[in-house]
């Protein structure tokens, strides 16, 4: 088991009970970003650094013709993730297994590309999250795309806000990434992608898309 894998484990191993409740009123933008999958029938998703499994089964209700695939470092989540998947009666469409969002194998659940990849709310908390975005972005196929809700810069909420916010979120080491337009705009100019960044409720989110053209 990596360090990565033991540090997810040990943080949440009491929380996975609570997660999704605890988190429902400050992440926002996740289901925003669930409505603008919009994946083709008959296609695959990827969710990357997939926890509980709740964005997941949201996902393949609204988009029941897709189908869906997700991985997370952390073992304990898993566990809850399949729990939630099986209560849904979702383990037809919903697969997840163990891997790590910086180097993980293209083939990890068969051949098959994802004409949809996302994070929701992962990077922040990914210590290397530029490589694993960069290794994401490597995984989309012509006319595919990727998906990103996550904190933002909270640049246009008051000073106070914003200290209490990130003292909030050090505790389970979250990270807001200040770069991550500017990276991601400089992964789109090296790989051919288009990047759109969409900054909500005053900065305190965003979602932001890398897609590449069809060929």
């Amino acid at each position: 088991m990596t360090q990565a894998a033991l540090r997810m484990d040990r943080m949440y191993a009491w929380q996975t009970g609570i997660y999704d409740f605890t988190r429902r009123p400050y992440l926002l933008g996740r289901d925003q970003l669930i409505a603008s999958l919009a994946p083709p029938d008959g296609s695959r998703v990827l969710e990357i650094g997939c926890g509980t499994g709740r964005n997941l089964i949201h996902a393949a209700r609204r988009w029941p013709k897709a189908s869906f695939c997700g991985f997370d470092v952390s073992a304990v989540m898993l566990t809850k993730a399949r729990e939630a998947i099986a209560k849904a009666d979702l383990e037809e469409t919903i697969r997840v297994t163990q891997a790590d969002a910086v180097d993980f194998p293209t083939l990890l659940f068969g051949e098959e590309p994802f004409q949809r990849i996302y994070f929701s709310y992962t990077l922040s908390m990914i210590p290397d999250w530029i490589a694993a975005l960069e290794r994401a972005a490597s995984a989309i196929p012509p006319g595919g795309s990727l998906l990103i809700a996550d904190f933002g810069d909270q640049r246009h909420l008051p000073a106070w806000f914003m200290f209490l916010l990130r003292r909030w979120l050090t505790i389970f080491d979250v990270t807001p990434r200040n770069d991550l337009e500017e990276v991601m705009r400089r992964v789109a100019r090296e790989r051919g992608l288009y990047c759109d960044f969409h900054r909500l409720y005053r900065s305190y989110t965003f979602i932001a898309a890398l897609r590449r053209p069809k060929d």
